[in-house]
């Protein structure tokens, strides 16, 4: 029963963060690129625009995983996150499973209220991610690339002991750059999630699969070469989190009832 109930407050967390980083970032979007957009004019260089849009999103998500919900879940805000951390044995299945769904009720729920933008949303249906005029084949190594600097930076930052309580504050700035220099291909998403909601709202799915093929991509190709190189003994995870590294954490969110199971580090300490 008290699993029950942890489970649940994981749970819910998740949902939350995921409606919050949707809700937040792309207002930030609308309010950056739909049509009128006041920052069109205060900022004329697309370019600019697309760093200050890129910074924003993830101190939003900064922001989630030094409230609350990191203390309680770890912050995943992603299904790419939370896949990733599975396949370095850091998550039950079920867990694992009901993070993602939970993910993707809470980035419906954050999406809704992005109706009240009106035509500002409707121009740019929400801020839905879509290949760019580079082609489809660009815009998934895109988000595969994006998507693995994510998980590489995650498990560098958090696999170190002396590094992990600043990995909030890396996202802010691996999106300023990130969004800059890959939005124009794909929209720059690097989580199932986010791309989830304003397709759901906007009632269009073109191309939406490569918002999950691309990023399971990266992360399978991240996990592989941490593997192969053994690089999990120097970067070990202790647990499932992004943040609150110090807070009670559920077994569940330690370790595996998968084939993907970790030893402990040996030799060198993080």
């Amino acid at each position: 029963m008290a699993s029950t109930r942890s489970n649940t407050a994981l749970f819910g967390a998740e949902l939350v963060g995921t409606a919050l980083l949707l809700f937040i970032g792309l207002s930030v979007v609308i309010f950056n690129w739909g049509t009128g957009s006041v920052m069109a004019t205060l900022v004329p260089s697309e370019s600019l625009r697309r760093v200050i849009t890129g910074f924003l999103f993830g101190l939003t998500g900064c922001l989630i995983t030094l409230s609350p919900v990191g203390k309680i879940s770890g912050a995943h805000i992603n299904p790419a996150v939370s896949i990733a951390f599975w396949l370095r044995g850091k998550m039950k299945t079920r867990i694992m499973i009901g993070y993602v769904c939970s993910q993707l009720i809470g980035a419906i729920i954050g999406s809704l209220p992005l109706l009240f933008w009106e035509q500002q949303g409707q121009s740019i249906r929400y801020g839905i991610t879509l290949p760019g005029d580079a082609g489809i084949q660009v815009a998934f190594i895109g988000e595969a690339l994006t998507t693995a600097c994510l998980i590489i930076l995650l498990f560098l930052f958090v696999g170190n002991k002396k590094l992990r309580n600043y990995t909030p504050y890396t996202i802010p700035f691996l999106y300023g750059f990130m969004v800059w220099a890959e939005a124009p291909f794909s929209g720059c998403s690097t989580n199932p999630a986010r791309s989830f909601g304003p397709a759901i709202v906007s009632q269009y799915f073109t191309d939406y699969w490569l918002y999950w093929l691309a990023p399971l991509t990266g992360v399978i190709a991240v996990v592989s070469v941490f593997r192969l190189l053994r690089l999990h003994h120097y970067y070990h995870l202790e647990a499932a989190r992004v943040s609150y590294h110090n807070s009670y954490t559920p077994n569940c969110l330690k370790t595996t009832d998968n084939l993907f199971k970790e030893t402990a580090p040996v030799g060198i300490s993080s």
